[in-house]
C-alpha cells in the first residue's frame, strides 16, 4: 500500500467524531461496537462504499464488516447501491429516520415483544401453583404491573412511529389501533 492510499484511508477528525455518534447510539441498543462504525462510516461518506473500503478505513474485520453489513440490510439501515461499471457491491445509508426506526422496532423490538407475550401467559398458571397465598397474590400482582408495562408500550410504539412521520407499524397481525393516522 503506498503512503497516499494509506492516509486515503485514514479517518479524519471529525469523522472519527461522527463515528463515535454512532457507536454510541449502537450500544445504547445493544449492538455491536461494529454495528455503529460501518454506519457511521457510511453516513460520513460522500459515495457508496464498497465492503473492502469498509474493512481498510474501519481497519476492523472481513467477519465484522460482514456481520454488521448483514444486519445493518436487515435493519433497513443500509442498501445496495447499483455503481455502473463496478462489479462489487456498493453500500450506502438509509437517511430516513422513520425508515431506520421501523426497521429496528420491526427487526429486533417486536420479536422481544411477541416473545415476552408469550412467557407472560405462562407465567400466570405457574403463579397458580404457589401455595403460599400471600405469595401467590404478590406474584399476581407483579405480573399485572408487567402486563400494564407491555400494554403501554404497545401503545407507545405508534406515537413513535407518529412522531417521525406516521405508518403502519407492523405488517402482520396488524390491528386497528396499530395505525396512526
Amino acid at each position: 500500500m503506498s503512503a497516499s492510499s494509506s492516509n486515503d484511508s485514514a479517518l479524519s477528525a471529525w469523522e472519527a467524531s461522527m463515528i463515535d455518534v454512532f457507536v454510541r447510539a449502537a450500544s445504547l441498543i445493544g449492538l455491536p461496537r461494529s454495528i455503529g462504525e460501518i454506519y457511521g462510516l457510511l453516513y460520513c461518506s460522500p459515495r457508496a462504499l464498497t465492503f473492502d473500503e469498509l474493512v481498510e478505513r474501519l481497519q476492523i474485520s472481513k467477519g465484522s464488516v460482514s456481520q454488521g453489513v448483514k444486519l445493518l440490510r436487515q435493519l433497513g439501515a443500509v442498501k445496495l447501491k447499483y455503481v455502473a461499471g463496478s462489479r462489487r457491491d456498493h453500500y450506502q445509508p438509509e437517511l430516513s429516520m422513520k425508515r431506520l426506526v421501523r426497521g429496528f422496532i420491526k427487526d429486533q423490538f417486536e420479536p422481544h415483544l411477541s416473545s415476552g407475550s408469550e412467557r407472560l401467559q405462562g407465567l400466570e398458571s405457574l403463579i397458580q401453583q404457589e401455595d403460599n397465598e400471600a405469595l401467590r397474590e404478590h406474584a399476581m400482582g407483579r405480573l399485572g404491573t408487567l402486563l400494564t408495562w407491555q400494554q403501554r408500550t404497545r401503545k407507545l410504539v405508534p406515537i413513535v412511529m407518529a412522531v417521525l412521520g406516521g405508518a403502519k407499524l407492523f405488517d402482520q397481525d396488524s390491528s386497528a389501533d396499530e395505525y396512526v393516522i
